[in-house]
């Protein structure tokens, strides 16, 4: 009978490119001082457009973080997973040639694509013709063009992957990296990045009724109150390494936190009162994989989808899975900051969940107040709190559900 301990998925690299900050540092401290972001849309051609309101990322300059041979094949989705990579790893201390290329896998989750990219080369193609487009329009917008030029860009050749899903893809993009790391794989490179703010892209958008077209930024996303308008979609993402946690004690780094458990189902697009139902199932079974007791939730990391039907069935769904304790535990959701940034927005939330962990504070939820649910939802300043067990929550528009639960790291992480 074997007697080997398990092998552990643990966090050891963070790298952040959000709406309101470069770098995990950056974004941890405009997320723990609740600044919001949202602004009206600057993009070029979307001034027409009845969406009004996102989370830009306005102080990127790709030619300075990615090599031109990467930047002309790419679609700025991918500017951002490759520079949120090289944070990661930078901040893991595995910067540099691997000294096993099969021994380092990449998963991505991606829910736009590469519309910018798409867009300008479908211009060329309708105003001077078919001689004029690019060999790189069949790659660049494809969902696996981030997992594949991180894997090219970094001599990457273990299992590799991509998640082309709704926005909770960006949970279970984590969980398949885990799960990788249980199995054998030493590093895993995981996360996501959109950039769904280009006029092509916006388009594509306006069917979601759930979209809000409130020009005021300051309401135009308000989840879990009366005025509940709908969510402003942003742009950027992140990037964390995961590894073996006996390898990253081996290596001396310091471990940030632990990918405890997992869960995901399905209850269809748009039918938000059963999403409570299968949240709640999620929410379950992500707490039997990390043998956590609902009352050791510290915090919770909402989805909030700022619809007041899904709003309420995810309040209801955590007093289901977590019962008493579900009034109580603290629950925050940074993302009314910077916007809903698709299959990245939970991975954004879970660095949060990491570094909320790291400094004992819940961080506050931006632009909300007067909740009209029966949660402890942190408004208006950060609470400080000994956290040890965080629960990121997240549900997509084409009805998927997931729910992850991330446990405290060491101590030096701190």
């Amino acid at each position: 009978m074997s007697t080997q301990r398990p092998r552990r998925a643990a966090v050891t690299g963070i790298g952040v490119v959000a709406p309101n900050g470069l770098g995990s540092d950056a974004y941890w401290k405009s997320v723990a001082e609740g600044l919001g972001v949202l602004d009206l849309i600057s993009r070029e051609g979307c001034g027409h457009l009845p969406l009004r309101v996102a989370g830009e990322v306005r102080s990127f300059d790709p030619a300075s973080l990615i090599e031109e041979r990467f930047l002309v094949q790419t679609d700025r989705f991918s500017h951002f997973a490759m520079a949120a990579a090289a944070l990661a790893l930078d901040d893991a201390g595995l910067s540099g040639d691997p000294a096993d290329p099969f021994a380092v896998g990449v998963v991505t989750a991606a829910g736009s694509g590469g519309g910018e990219f798409g867009q300008r080369e479908l211009q060329k193609l309708w105003g001077r013709g078919s001689k004029f487009v690019g060999p790189y329009q069949s790659i660049a917008w494809f969902y696996a063009a981030s997992t594949g030029q991180i894997s090219i860009r970094g001599g990457f050749k273990g299992p590799c992957g991509v998640v082309a899903s709704d926005e909770a893809g960006g949970l279970d993009s984590l969980a398949h990296a885990a799960r990788a790391v249980a199995r054998g794989t030493d590093v895993m490179l995981v996360g996501a990045a959109e950039a769904p703010l280009a006029p092509y892209s916006m388009v594509c958008q306006l069917g979601y009724p759930e979209l809000s077209t409130v020009d005021d930024p300051d309401r135009a996303y308000r989840p879990f109150t009366e005025k509940a308008c709908g969510f402003v979609p942003a742009e950027g993402g992140a990037l964390l390494v995961v590894e073996d946690e006996a390898r990253a004690r081996g290596r001396g780094v310091p471990v940030r936190a632990v990918v405890a458990g997992h869960s995901a189902t399905f209850t269809g697009a748009s039918r938000w009162a059963e999403s409570r139902e299968g949240l709640a199932r999620a929410i379950r079974g992500a707490l039997d994989e990390a043998g956590c007791a609902p009352e050791e939730v510290d915090v919770v990391f909402a989805d909030a989808m700022g619809v007041p039907e899904a709003d309420r069935a995810e309040a209801l769904a955590i007093a289901d899975a977590l019962g008493a304790h579900g009034t109580r535990v603290p629950v925050t959701a940074p993302k009314t900051g910077i916007g809903r940034a698709h299959c990245a927005a939970p991975v954004l939330d879970t660095v949060a969940a990491v570094l909320a962990m790291e400094h004992d504070q819940v961080p506050p939820t931006p632009n909300v107040s007067d909740i009209c649910h029966d949660l402890d939802l942190v408004t208006s300043r950060a609470r400080p709190s000994e956290l040890r067990t965080a629960l990121v929550l997240s549900r997509g528009l084409m009805g998927s559900n997931a729910a992850l639960v991330v446990r405290r790291g060491d101590e030096s992480a701190r």
